[in-house]
């Protein structure tokens, strides 16, 4: 069992010496907070959005995509609300030096709360079995009660102090709490401070003449101010979704965990337009859709659960995120929102553009209420990526590392290994290997014994490895192993491509 302060270590090393993920400009020590991805991870990322692709667009007659451009006009973002208001909670410990986001701090409180909570029931359920009720002995343990009474007070004191902009009570909550810098161990901070998360640049020949522009810190906008171009020239009726992916800016000042947080990410967001007083019908089906999407892939029901938001952002009348167990607690990694009428409001109201929508069924018009469904790319890398890496200790005595992917995110789906470089076995291999890679992507690899070839594919996660011997050349069979049991089977060159399309469904 790996140790949870370890497992990052272990994880950012695996990552960079089987070409996952590189610390951004490397050979100059690295830029905080930004990651370029090597040649296993760009795989794994375009598989992991294809696999969204294809269930959002693909799969929907009545949701289409747009790329739109990162630079936007600088009004957007003062309709959107980003210029005024998209700002981060901070504060500093005066001892260490270092900067945190205030709810971070007071939401990782309550995590260690809800984990003496866990732990208690976990002792009962050990204790009486079979007969054990959960939702009764939260309601009658007395220790259990304190604990929940005490996560509900702080959760509203957060609340209130986020929804006033109350900084001072947000600083007194953290004082309240005991709540210590995690690297000088004292409480010794200053004030609570908010900063706008936009990185600015700017547009023209010259500084004089230039216009002020920013990276734009979410993909959203871009759908909304598209809204009349997509409805128009594709005739779409609602209800109907716009999906985007896309790069998107963020200036994090407290930016961690990898990749779990960056200053420049991707998104996969999908807005779903609907007729106003459907929207919280709709909020609930697509609350339900995204969690059986994450599902799908098998990583285990325990690991996902909802929460809903208490602090509701200004455009919002519902909002929940789907969290993940990640080796850190539960984290967001998609949020779904009902953000009511307000994007294309403002945009209306900002650009003096009338943005409706004419339904000629009922002969009025109105402006549509969005759904939307946001999931962060490379956050939905680090669930796959840590959830995936495991570290085995086998019958003989002996150890391996093996990234146990769902075998259709899988950046490689097969290797294809000659036993030896001799007596024809490489010259098949590669027959075999043509005939693959115009259907899945494959590594063909000869150096070293076979079975260090099989612990290479394991440590990037290859589902199968399909071995060629001296028998492959009397009978036209290989041996495909696979990664997760090591078990071995015989099948005809033929059946290859047949036989890896079976095993990869979901």
């Amino acid at each position: 069992m790996i140790k949870k302060e370890d497992f990052f270590k272990l994880l950012v090393a695996h990552c960079k010496e089987y070409g996952f993920i590189f610390p951004s400009s490397d050979i100059y020590d690295g830029l905080s907070a930004v990651y370029d991805y090597g040649q296993m991870g760009i795989e794994l990322k375009n598989n992991i959005k294809q696999y969204w692709w294809r269930e959002m667009v693909q799969y929907n007659e009545n949701i289409v995509g747009i790329d739109s451009a990162i630079f936007m006009h600088p009004t957007i973002w003062k309709a959107s609300g980003h210029v005024d208001a998209f700002n981060d909670p901070l504060i500093d410990n005066k001892d260490s030096k270092k900067r945190y986001r205030a709810d971070v701090l007071i939401e990782d409180h309550i995590a260690k709360i809800e984990d003496k909570v866990n732990k208690e029931v976990e002792k009962a359920k050990k204790r009486f079995g079979d007969a054990f009720d959960e939702e009764k002995y939260k309601t009658t343990n007395e220790r259990v009660m304190k604990y929940i009474s005490e996560i509900n007070d702080i959760k509203t004191k957060m609340t209130n102090a986020l929804n006033d902009n109350d900084l001072a009570a947000l600083r007194q909550l953290i004082v309240d709490l005991k709540i210590v810098c995690p690297i000088s161990g004292t409480c010794n901070w200053t004030d609570v401070r908010q900063f706008n998360l936009m990185f600015s640049t700017q547009i023209g020949s010259v500084n004089e003449d230039a216009s002020l522009l920013y990276l734009r810190p979410e993909t959203a906008q871009g759908i909304f101010v598209n809204f009349l171009n997509v409805q128009k020239s594709g005739r779409m009726k609602i209800p109907f979704g716009i999906a985007q992916i896309g790069k998107a800016f963020r200036n994090e000042i407290v930016a961690r965990q990898f990749i779990f947080r960056m200053r420049e990410f991707e998104q996969m967001e999908m807005q779903f337009f609907c007729k106003p007083g459907t929207e919280i019908e709709w909020f609930k089906y697509w609350k339900e859709k995204r969690l059986k999407w994450h599902l799908a892939l098998g990583m285990g029901e325990d690991n996902y659960r909802y929460h809903d938001h208490e602090k509701l952002a200004h455009y919002a009348n519902a909002a929940t995120d789907i969290e993940f167990k990640f080796p850190f607690g539960f984290k967001e990694v998609e949020g779904i929102h009902s953000r009511t009428d307000f994007d294309l409001s403002q945009h209306a109201k900002f650009s003096g553009k009338k943005i409706q929508y004419f339904d000629s069924e009922t002969n009025e018009s109105y402006v549509p209420y969005v759904i939307e469904t946001s999931i962060g790319v490379d956050r939905m890398f680090l669930t796959v990526l840590s959830h995936a890496y495991t570290e085995e200790t086998l019958t003989d005595g002996s150890t391996r590392t093996v990234l146990k992917f769902p075998p259709l995110l899988a950046p490689m789906k097969a290797a294809v290994l000659p036993l030896v470089k001799k007596d024809g076995l490489p010259e098949k291999a590669r027959e075999i290997m043509d005939m693959l890679k115009y259907q899945y992507m494959c590594q063909y690899d000869e150096k070293d014994a076979i079975g260090k070839r099989y612990r290479r594919q394991d440590a990037i996660g290859t589902p199968y490895c399909i071995t060629v011997d001296y028998q492959t050349l009397e009978d036209n069979t290989v041996t495909i192993r696979e990664r997760d049991t090591m078990s071995q089977d015989r099948i005809a060159i033929d059946n290859i491509p047949s036989v890896i399309a079976q095993r990869m469904k979901l």
